[in-house]
């Protein structure tokens, strides 16, 4: 009964108690299932659950929550000094000239900063143009907020990129913003300059706003990486979200950024207090470290960058299977329709390979018969290799059967 007092978007969702779900991050007992010999591919934690944590952060850590400021506030809008030293990764990174004390917004993780950057400026019935398949969380905020989700399905032979005309032929009188993840997850597809010049004429040609996630910047390989707001008068009206958790693998700890500028930021800064909260003292101290000292991304570039290429050589040899080589992170997106629905072959590989994998259909319109697979799980190369080659095998036994 109670469920039916909620809002539209909180009576479908599903945790796992009334109903069992798939969904990694949602079902309680995902991260039992590896004491019972699963390997498990489906959520995006670098090297987890393995010890990466370098030394000079974990020290940084451990002497902030002895510190007599650790069980203590920061402010809201997060500690002066993080904000000194992410203005300074932000020019040398994203091309981004920014003013610490005024375009920078500290908080708790970048999901929660994700719904925070929607947030100001979504009301009941606007619409967002989100390209997909995308993040889920990016539906589910527009949708908890009263918003309306306007799909742009991306085409897998043109790329996943995106294209003006398609992206024009979807704005309405109630468009408000383009919502991209960027790069993409799950298609690890890393926007191009002619995509993203795509979104800058829209964006300015209809006045609307941009809130672009870029959790999986750090690590791109054989495309540039653009960071949107850079480019020409798109800093003004783009919100962009960043993260800790993926390129320095810091998810336990819960740090993440807004940049924005001035107007856009000043109601941030305001309300900050009473939708987020402040983000960890210590958390953010260790981070300090982390920004100080980035050799250890080095080994993490080198294992995803190995991963992918192992991934691809494996996967792309299973008969009916169509994948591309990952263009950044540590994922990978494969076409697995000739075999059933995702949800079907999920399960098959779950139960005959021992591997846990996520079903595209959580990546909204586009990932029907798609599989995501997270490259950048436990420390050994070998472990993750060794588990790609029981998928190909469990694939292929199946692919025989289908086809006898």
């Amino acid at each position: 009964m109670m469920k039916e007092k909620m809002i539209k978007s909180f009576q479908k969702a599903k945790g796992g108690l009334l109903e069992k779900t798939t969904k990694a991050d949602v079902a309680g007992g995902y991260a039992e299932m590896e004491k019972d010999g699963y390997t498990l591919m489906a959520w995006a934690d670098p090297f987890m659950p393995d010890k990466s944590l370098p030394e000079h952060i974990e020290k940084a850590w451990l002497e902030a929550i002895k510190d007599e400021m650790a069980p203590h506030y920061t402010a809201p809008i997060g500690s002066d000094l993080l904000k000194e030293k992410i203005a300074i990764k932000l020019k040398r990174q994203n091309k981004l000239d920014v003013i610490p004390d005024r375009n920078i917004l500290i908080t708790p993780g970048s999901d929660s900063g994700l719904y925070y950057a929607i947030l100001p400026f979504i009301n009941e019935g606007d619409e967002v143009i989100i390209p997909c398949p995308s993040y889920p969380n990016n539906f589910l905020d527009v949708e908890i907020m009263g918003g309306k989700v306007v799909p742009m399905v991306l085409k897998e032979e043109e790329g996943f990129q995106i294209d003006e005309k398609t992206l024009e032929s979807l704005i309405s009188p109630k468009t408000k913003m383009i919502l991209i993840t960027h790069p993409n997850n799950p298609t690890t597809t890393v926007f191009n300059r002619s995509s993203l010049e795509a979104i800058r004429k829209i964006c300015l040609r209809y006045d609307l706003v941009l809130v672009c996630d870029q959790a999986f910047e750090d690590y791109t390989y054989e495309n540039e990486m653009i960071t949107p707001a850079s480019l020409p008068d798109m800093f003004e009206r783009t919100v962009t979200v960043f993260s800790f958790s993926k390129g320095m693998g810091l998810s336990g700890l819960r740090v993440g950024y807004l940049v924005a500028a001035d107007e856009i930021m000043d109601s941030l800064y305001a309300n900050a207090v009473g939708v987020i909260g402040a983000t960890s003292t210590s958390a953010q101290r260790a981070i300090m470290a982390a920004l100080d000292d980035q050799k250890f991304m080095n080994e993490f570039r080198e294992a995803f960058d190995y991963r992918r290429h192992q991934a691809y050589e494996i996967l792309s040899s299973i008969p009916d299977v169509k994948v591309k080589l990952p263009e950044s992170g540590f994922l990978i997106w494969l076409d697995v329709s000739k075999y059933g629905t995702a949800d079907e072959v999920a399960a098959l590989l779950l139960k005959k390979a021992k591997v846990s994998v996520n079903a595209g259909d959580f990546y909204g319109p586009g990932g029907e018969g798609h599989l995501r697979i997270v490259l950048g799980v436990y420390k050994d190369n070998q472990r993750v290799i060794d588990a790609l080659n029981r998928i190909k095998d469990v694939l292929c036994a199946y692919h025989q059967e289908l086809t006898e």
